[in-house]
């Protein structure tokens, strides 16, 4: 091949260095918005750490409601969020911690809250009933039984962890 068919016109010059010089400041620019996007994909999951909220020996038949706060991180913002449990001992003196979210709608149930079934857990939302054990009353609208924690007992201290969906209806 000769010299000429290799020349580069001043125009092609201008095209080459023009585009790559303009695929360096896209990729400049496009980089950290999807760094951004993607890191909190893959970052690793950090287990949620168990709180104490209870003496064991303050803890009775009766369920009590007990309120902690939990560390939360969402992508890079830490923040507590406030939680909530129902704590008792059952007949067998095992501790039982249920969450207090409605397996229905997420609304809020109260131990003996409907007058009607005093020694029931009540969702005012739907009319929403569970047995003291957290399984849910047939023909009313939850589908689920409500979750429950997950627990530890250290030295008379009731901790608690995350709340995990529990098996039946």
């Amino acid at each position: 091949m000769s010299e000429k068919d290799h020349r580069v016109s001043r125009r092609q010059f201008l095209n080459y260095t023009l585009t790559g010089v303009g695929g360096f400041m896209a990729a400049g620019m496009l980089m950290p918005m999807v760094r951004f996007a993607v890191d909190p994909v893959l970052k690793k999951g950090v287990d949620q750490d168990l709180v104490a909220v209870a003496q064991v020996d303050d803890i009775t038949a009766e369920p009590k409601r007990v309120d902690f706060k939990v560390n939360q991180v969402d992508g890079w913002h830490e923040s507590e969020e406030p939680r909530s449990a129902w704590v008792y001992k059952d007949k067998d003196g095992e501790i039982v911690a249920l969450s207090p979210i409605c397996k229905h709608l997420g609304c809020t149930v109260n131990w003996a809250g409907d007058k009607a079934h005093p020694n029931q857990f009540y969702c005012p939302c739907h009319d929403g009933r569970y047995y003291k054990d957290g399984k849910n009353v047939a023909g009313t609208p939850p589908m689920g039984p409500l979750d429950g924690y997950v627990q530890k007992v250290k030295d008379g201290t009731l901790y608690l962890g995350k709340a995990k969906p529990r098996g039946g209806a």
